[in-house]
């Protein structure tokens, strides 16, 4: 039997190459460090399919290096103030992004964001992109003492916007976003536009549903 949306009272999003696409932010701070310890720059789009991995991917590229390296937590933390200080230059929101937003507010659908970044960031994004104006909910990787893909953020969501999880819609770019929705008990919609990381399929995901372009959510919600 094929999932049906008629019983969606409500839609969450992951942020960073669901809504927003961060990569050339993200990967720009990488390679300051790069830069600065006289190592030759890379192009962003190097960085671009781990941007969803945040600081562990972005030093994966840059560096080859993982978290166990000895270096890797001092390397972290100049990264995350790179990124800090250049938050907002150059991300934007995903083509479609805006006209979906105004969509679901317009046909009365709560909307609302679950993501993995640090509420130290998150809200620096919140504040200074208007998209986020109508967001009924906003829960970052530090905002309940798990992150995704466990269920707790994305239930916490659901409990702010004052949602039954089951009748929320998860989107997510990430297999984990897939696992947390599906263990939260909702819908969930593979963002085929997104990320992906390094050589993911997201139809191997279980995902009940993939899009190929955020408008394309409208048609599953029939609210095109």
């Amino acid at each position: 039997m094929n999932p049906t949306t008629k019983n969606v009272r409500a839609v969450l999003f992951d942020l960073d190459g669901t809504l927003i696409d961060s990569a050339p932010d993200l990967g720009a701070a990488a390679d300051m460090l790069r830069v600065a310890r006289g190592l030759p720059s890379l192009p962003i789009e190097a960085y671009r399919h781990m941007a969803g991995a945040g600081a562990r991917g972005m030093l994966k590229v840059g560096f080859d290096m993982t978290p166990e390296h000895p270096e890797f937590p001092a390397l972290r933390e100049e990264f995350f103030n790179n990124y800090e200080a250049r938050i907002h230059e150059s991300t934007f929101q995903f083509d479609g992004v805006p006209q979906l937003v105004e969509a679901l507010v317009a046909h009365s659908l709560p909307w609302g964001v679950v993501t993995n970044k640090a509420t130290r960031f998150t809200s620096l994004i919140v504040e200074r992109m208007p998209l986020f104006a109508t967001a009924g909910a906003v829960v970052s990787g530090d905002t309940t003492p798990h992150s995704k893909p466990h269920p707790a953020p994305l239930l916490e969501a659901a409990k702010r916007m004052g949602i039954d999880p089951v009748q929320c819609i998860y989107v997510g770019d990430d297999e984990r976003d897939i696992i947390g929705g599906k263990a939260a008990g909702m819908l969930t919609v593979a963002a085929a536009y997104g990320y992906l990381g390094d050589g993911a399929n997201p139809r191997d995901w279980g995902a009940d549903f993939l899009i190929e372009s955020p408008l394309e959510l409208l048609k599953l919600l029939n609210t095109d």
